[in-house]
């Protein structure tokens, strides 16, 4: 298979998204993409902005050729053990 933008869009990419209260938004990040982020007013402006962030971090690893990491798969029980 073809590992190309597409591919990697339709990855389950772990998203965390932390309060930043000296700016009172939220910072979304992808922890297996390094340096991929973006923030909005809201956690819910901030999710809306996660696939742009995402499409552009991506685009610029794939046309870099950079190597690009997968997500870990796991399962709902083993994330909410650990």
């Amino acid at each position: 298979m073809d590992k190309n933008l597409d591919y990697y869009m339709h990855l389950p990419y772990k998203m965390v998204i932390v309060k930043d209260v000296e700016d009172d938004s939220y910072v979304l990040f992808f922890p297996e993409l390094p340096g991929c982020m973006t923030s909005g007013k809201t956690a819910a402006d901030a999710l809306a902005n996660a696939e742009d962030a995402k499409e552009n971090w991506l685009r610029a690893a794939l046309e870099d050729q950079l190597s690009i990491k997968e997500p870990e798969s796991f399962s709902i029980e083993t994330a909410l053990v650990s």
